[in-house]
């Protein structure tokens, strides 16, 4: 059997939706041949935790955990925030007040490519180690952190010596990342991550990507050949679902979000539609449901569209949680933010989603990588940011096929099968 050295940063009992991608991948290679070995960090800067994901690591796998150098308690004393506030993902751009500007400054260009980067030494050294016992068939570094990938770079000398394989995961972009145009950096830090990516790119043996755009994006970035870079989709993992026997909600139709709801994701043009079904009296029995962390941006937007009062809130859950909210909802939200490379956006919860079983209203870029999987798997619809009434029109038409006693189905399930997890493995294994 292979082995793969899997570096990444994001492992249990670290939470939320980056850690999905490298723990599935862990829990099936086996079944294709290949022995994980996770090289991860012993006490990670994470955004949110949930210790019930160390159920998905199978008996017997190494996991070596490392010390890392960690910015985020100066970071959080700049900012005034508490170190679990200073590592929050997705949005920057609340950095009011000289502090944390002063803060969010030093993130930007002092720690490069990312504040994650003080793991990246004490990682090259643990990897170095395990690679010289001798039987480790290739290494995977997955990002972000995309300093993830600047282990595989220090070591790209000794792989070379052993015939030893490389292979780069993104599972978002690197200078594309949604957040990444907020950061206040300087021409001079721009240019040097702009240098590392290239490298990262150039130097891996094979680069794996989420979406089909994403991949010719860094193709592009790296100065590649077309269709050099292999796309390997986020998905989901049919376990997490069997035996989720929750009924869609009756006493009100629920439109849900799941997951964490930042300021660039806020549905603004869903909210002026509900509203205006409400003002109609069309939609009497509607909730909307919100499962996770809530930006302030989006409170605001609910407060003057009148609908603050129709909102049921429920704070970050455990992943088995968060599923049997999906399959309670009468109707689910995405919301992709509006950036440069949005078109490629393909998150793990929009594949959970479907895996629910129940149908997905998604806000973004119409025939973008969503849009498509959304119409191959029948799974829901994709509307423009602003298109209010296209949105108020799903809406309705979910909410009286509800209310007749035949609320709308999801994706079919012979449509989910390419989207599995294990699946997913497969294609993995069949790289290393």
């Amino acid at each position: 059997m292979k082995r793969l050295l899997l570096v990444t940063y994001y492992f249990p009992p670290s939470g939320g939706a980056g850690v999905q991608r490298t723990l599935k991948w862990t829990k099936y290679l086996r079944e294709f041949g290949v022995e994980p070995v996770v090289l991860t960090v012993e006490a990670g800067a994470y955004p949110s935790l949930d210790p019930t994901l160390e159920a998905d690591v199978p008996d017997g796998v190494e996991v070596i955990r490392t010390k890392a150098l960690d910015p985020f308690g100066v970071y959080g004393a700049l900012t005034g925030r508490s170190r679990r506030e200073a590592v929050a993902v997705g949005s920057v751009a609340d950095a009011d007040g000289w502090a944390k500007r002063l803060g969010l400054w030093a993130r930007a260009n002092v720690f490069l490519p990312d504040a994650r980067v003080g793991w990246v030494p004490f990682a090259r050294s643990a990897a170095y180690e395990r690679i010289g016992r001798g039987d480790i068939d290739a290494v995977l570094t997955s990002g972000p952190p995309h300093s993830v990938h600047l282990v595989g770079l220090g070591l790209r000398r000794q792989l070379r010596a052993l015939g030893l394989r490389w292979i780069a995961d993104f599972r978002d972009p690197w200078t594309g990342i949604t957040f990444y145009d907020e950061l206040p950096m300087t021409g001079l830090a721009k240019g040097l991550d702009r240098r590392l990516e290239r490298r990262v790119l150039r130097s891996a043996d094979r680069v794996v990507t989420v979406s089909p755009t994403w991949a010719r994006d860094l193709e592009g970035q790296g100065g590649l050949q077309p269709r050099t870079i292999e796309v390997i989709e986020n998905g989901f993992d049919p376990a997490d679902f069997a035996g989720v026997q929750e009924p869609v909600r009756s006493d009100a139709f629920e439109i849900a979000h799941v997951g964490s709801l930042y300021a660039p994701r806020n549905p603004e043009a869903l909210w002026a539609a509900i509203a205006r079904l409400r003002a109609e009296g069309a939609v009497p029995k509607l909730r909307i449901r919100l499962v996770g962390r809530v930006d302030g941006v989006v409170e605001g937007a609910l407060e003057r569209h009148g609908l603050a009062e129709a909102v049921d809130r429920t704070p970050v859950v455990p992943h088995d949680e968060a599923v049997r909210a999906m399959a309670r909802a009468g109707l689910l939200v995405l919301s992709i933010e509006d950036v440069r490379q949005d078109a490629g956006i393909l998150t793990g919860k929009l594949y959970e989603y479907l895996a629910s079983g129940r149908p997905v209203l998604a806000l973004g870029p119409v025939g973008a990588d969503a849009d498509r999987l959304l119409r191959q798997s029948g799974g829901g619809t994709l509307r423009g940011r602003a298109d209010v009434d296209g949105l108020a029109a799903e809406v309705r038409a979910h909410y009286e096929a509800w209310a007749a006693g035949e609320p709308r189905p999801g994706a079919a399930p012979d449509a989910l099968a390419p989207l599995s997890r294990r699946a997913q493995a497969g294609e993995l294994a069949a790289l290393v």
